[in-house]
């Protein structure tokens, strides 16, 4: 559900300046220039909460809430009201009338997200979106660290990707950024930056609305264990330990954002689910195609699929994880009445025809013959 925010204000320009202060999240701005307008308005699209300014023509806010608390319907709608006068009997007068928060004039947009996020769960734009981002989108990642050296490196380790490198040397400048550019999906912060500021980073990226769910990596010298061992109890998503191995990040960064990587390995090519495997099987690949396998193929029955077929012809060195994954295939194939074939090389063929649990695996011996299937010429008899 769409949060829905109703400003109560006749001033123009407060509420267009509301209304920008929330466009980056999943929420409806709903305007009314009085109070009686306000309430004709709460009654009739029951918003999430009221931004309600005092003074106003027609029916002032002392008013106005003082209605919408008598009213059964809207008496348990949160109100953030707004007010020129900062002195104690005016703050004390808004507090008894059972208001949730206040904001004195004038006020800064971030202010009234920090209040607003107190009270109703904002989403950034996107966050509530259906499915999981993709790992070939245009990712942004903050890696806030005091040497430059890291920032580069890490830009250019992750060069073959189209995923976007912010740098930043001190939590301040992580702290502006976040502000006033566009929410990062990914911080990645040093813990050997002085004076304690990865900490109170991560605390002030927490409180954040903007930031509060963004997942925050730390960066660890391998041997600073203490460091390593505070990150992980206050709450830090994972530690990189430097040197940092790329790969691994890459890895980290996919598990933290649950990145969609199944379009690496399937494909539906002329009515039939193809599962194609590179030629290095790391752990990390068998691990994504492993995960992926049941949804996969659930997708391509719903889709009209009836067919699996794996290929293996480009896997240089098979061994037992091979058998396993194509058992796993088995089992879900049969599930699913699903029927199932392997393409490989003579080698492939070889270590699973020595298995006796694969003996109902249809093979196609002939690498040319497993090529041109896959070229889609003779893709469903296969």
């Amino acid at each position: 559900m769409v949060t829905r925010i109703l400003t109560i204000d006749d001033s123009k320009t407060i509420r267009l300046l509301v209304a920008r202060a929330f466009k980056p999240f999943d929420c409806q701005v709903i305007e009314a220039a009085n109070g009686v307008e306000g309430l004709a308005v709460a009654a009739r699209e029951k918003p999430d909460l009221i931004i309600l300014d005092i003074t106003m023509p027609v029916m002032d806010g002392y008013e106005t809430l003082t209605r919408l608390k008598s009213n059964p319907e809207l008496k348990n709608i949160p109100v953030i009201m707004l007010t020129a006068e900062a002195g104690r009997d005016n703050v004390l007068k808004i507090a008894r009338l059972g208001v949730r928060d206040y904001l004195i004039k004038p006020f800064k947009e971030e202010q009234i997200i920090e209040r607003a996020g107190r009270i109703v769960d904002l989403k950034t734009r996107g966050e509530s979106s259906h499915g999981p981002k993709r790992f070939d989108e245009a990712l942004q990642l903050l890696v806030v660290d005091d040497k430059p050296a890291i920032h580069e490196l890490i830009r250019n380790g992750l060069s073959d990707t189209p995923w976007v490198v912010e740098g930043r040397v001190s939590a301040e400048q992580a702290i502006d950024y976040c502000s006033s550019c566009a929410t990062p999906d990914v911080v990645l912060v040093s813990l050997s930056i002085p004076d304690n500021a990865a900490f109170n980073l991560f605390h002030m990226l927490r409180a954040s609305v903007m930031t509060k769910n963004v997942p925050i990596l730390a960066m660890s010298v391998k041997t600073a264990l203490e460091e390593q061992v505070q990150a992980t109890h206050i709450g830090f998503n994972g530690v990189i330990t430097k040197p940092i191995d790329l790969t691994d990040l890459k890895t980290r960064v996919t598990r933290v954002l649950n990145l969609d990587t199944s379009y690496k390995y399937y494909q539906i090519r002329q009515g039939v689910m193809v599962l194609s495997l590179p030629q290095m099987l790391l752990p990390s690949i068998l691990n994504e195609v492993s995960f992926h396998l049941r949804a996969k193929l659930v997708e391509g029955v719903d889709s009209g699929v009836n067919k699996l077929v794996i290929d293996m012809s480009q896997v240089q060195a098979p061994d037992v994880r091979l058998i396993k994954l194509g058992l796993q295939a088995m089992h879900f194939c049969s599930e699913l009445s699903v029927r199932h074939s392997l393409i490989g090389s003579e080698a492939v063929c070889k270590e699973c025809k020595s298995y006796e649990e694969t003996k109902d695996w249809r093979f196609v011996n002939s690498f040319e013959e497993g090529l041109v299937a896959l070229d889609g010429k003779q893709l469903a008899a296969v």
